[in-house]
């Protein structure tokens, strides 16, 4: 994005900032900031159980609804449109699933180290779920901290010989210890070999905020501690790439990356005050994602949202949102705020994140039901061209006929296609052909079967593109459909009785049908007995050349829908 954009897009947070309410209409679908891709997060926070789970997996009953408790997370994300769930996987030196690593944490059963048993693995769980619903998951591990000085996690690393200090937050890594960086890399891998997860989001990749500054002594220098802190990050980049190159790597640096020329980062950036190079990171390719912590307002906010971007390098780069400011508890926020802030990030072409879970499915001053609104289309997240950008073949037609959308009775139709691809996206208009290029064509995102069961309130016509791993999407495939014109020399099928309907006028509200002779004089009107109708009864007609039309009952539009010819003797 230019200077001249961002500064158009500065300009238009001045505007906003006039709403004193939500503007909803602004968020209509055919609001043109709306895109087609776009990354739409949630960090979904076990620790402490924060988020989830509320209940400790202790028998196969208190497992039932752990898992319940999490299918209604999840509910409310997928209804908001939601594509990405951060899901914090590795917790403080303790993890959600079976390690061979690290133990349990104890946000599982309530105790630590223990496996909740009954064959129950939280993460294989959330994944399947998250999946089902079209949304990415990516396993948010925390890497530096290690939780209390006593917790089992700390004790088995100082066990190892792992240098660890302590500070009245908590227990941490030592970045110089060169033991880290592949202790971090093997637990990456470990998560990336044994599960279909999307994404590894690392959080806190950095030195602690009580770590003592820079001695320049026996080679700590700001420049060292940010070699020490990148070491780890290409070792995990490796591990992971090695095995499924298609995972992104993200982390979550601190909001502001530097002091900006006009602006200030107040002593608190991540590239002097934590040594998190993360600019570099994407440039390098180290990084395919960045989520800034951009908990703050006004000019501490949106110029460093325009040095996101001016730094992406061609990446993703999603704004983290201070949803959790939001209660009057953790902040004094006002709703206007976040909505001017995605708003803006929008424009800028930033994806958006919210911190944490619990502050957007509670609704806290309403910002679940504008993320709904501000979330009107689904989205695909944006693709890793630059690690892959040949898009995949195709989909296949699965019927004799070419056709996609068969009826099926009760006003539904069942759309169905052949592929081998992971993804698929569905795309619907009532046009042909379908433009797929249109975010409000877009019906159904990563969708992972060949049928799609619809129930159409007109007729539409349907296109299915097929989408790879790394998010390439194919030419669609489509029946382009004309309506007969009067040069058409096709004629309707039927017996002298029966006259069959065509496949789109039976996917349509028809409220009548009209049958007239070539001079237009109207012989008769049908009304349809159910919403089900392959063909109409001709028995009576003599012989002749007619015209059929169909009154469509929601738009009170005639359709032609071409011409027969009754000859019999």
């Amino acid at each position: 994005m230019n200077k001249k954009n961002i500064i158009l897009a500065l300009f238009s947070c001045i505007a906003l900032h006039a709403f004193a309410q939500v503007n909803y209409d602004l968020l209509s679908p055919q609001h043109p900031l709306s895109p087609k891709r776009e990354t739409r997060a949630v960090w979904l926070t076990t620790l402490a159980n924060l988020d989830w789970p509320k209940t400790y997996a202790t028998s196969e009953a208190t497992i039932a609804q752990q898992k319940q408790e999490l299918v209604n997370i999840l509910n409310l994300y997928a209804a908001a449109n939601i594509n990405t769930v951060l899901l914090q996987t590795r917790v403080r030196a303790a993890t959600i699933y079976p390690s061979d690593i690290e133990p349990w944490d104890r946000c599982i059963t309530g105790t630590e180290g223990k496996d909740p048993g009954y064959g129950y693995d939280p993460l294989r769980f959330a994944i399947a779920e998250c999946h089902r619903r079209g949304m990415e998951v990516h396993a948010w591990v925390a890497a530096m901290p290690v939780g209390a000085k006593n917790s089992l996690g700390c004790r088995r690393l100082k066990q190892k010989g792992f240098s660890i200090k302590s500070f009245s937050s908590g227990a941490y890594l030592s970045p110089s210890d060169p033991k880290v960086a592949p202790y971090l890399g093997d637990i990456c891998a470990e998560i990336t070999r044994k599960y279909d997860i999307d994404g590894i989001n690392l959080d806190y990749i950095r030195y602690p905020d009580g770590w003592r500054r820079p001695s320049y002594k026996n080679g700590d220098t700001p420049d060292a501690r940010r070699a020490n802190i990148t070491r780890i990050v290409q070792n995990i980049h490796d591990k992971v790439k090695a095995i499924k190159p298609w995972v992104k790597i993200s982390c979550s640096p601190i909001g502001k990356y530097s002091d900006l020329s006009r602006y200030s980062s107040k002593n608190f950036n991540a590239r002097d005050r934590v040594s998190q190079d993360a600019q570099m990171w994407v440039r390098t390719g180290l990084m395919d994602q960045l989520y800034p912590m951009q908990y703050f307002r006004d000019d501490n906010y949106y110029p460093f949202c325009a040095d996101w971007m001016e730094n992406a390098s061609g990446k993703d780069i999603v704004t983290g949102l201070g949803t959790y400011f939001l209660d009057p508890r953790e902040g004094n926020w006002r709703l206007d705020e976040i909505v001017r802030q995605m708003y803006v990030s929008r424009q800028l072409g930033m994806g958006h994140a919210h911190f944490r879970s619990r502050f957007l499915t509670d609704n806290y001053q309403g910002i679940y039901y504008f993320e709904q609104a501000f979330n009107a289309l689904p989205a695909l997240t944006p693709a890793l061209t630059w690690q892959r950008a040949t898009p995949p073949a195709a989909p296949r037609f699965a019927t004799a006929d070419n056709t996609l959308a068969q009826p099926l009775g009760n006003g539904t139709v069942n759309v169905s296609w052949k592929g081998n691809s992971p993804y698929y996206n569905i795309y619907m208009s009532t046009t042909s052909p379908v433009d797929i290029t249109n975010p409000r064509n877009l019906v159904a995102a990563r969708y992972t079967g060949t049928t799609f069961t619809h129930r159409p309130s007109q007729h539409y016509h349907y296109a299915i593109t097929a989408m790879d791993r790394y998010g390439n999407e194919s030419a669609p495939l489509q029946r382009i459909e004309t309506k007969p014109t009067a040069i058409d020399t096709k004629l309707m099928a039927h017996n002298n009785t029966v006259l069959t309907l065509p496949t789109w006028v039976q996917t349509m509200d028809v409220k009548y049908f009209t049958i007239s002779t070539l001079q237009s004089t109207s012989l008769r009107k049908i009304y349809p007995t159910s919403k089900h109708y392959n063909d109409l009864n001709i028995s009576a007609l003599p012989n002749g050349t007619y015209v059929l039309y169909a009154r469509s009952a929601k738009r009170n539009v005639t359709h032609r829908v071409g011409y027969f010819i009754v000859k019999r003797g």
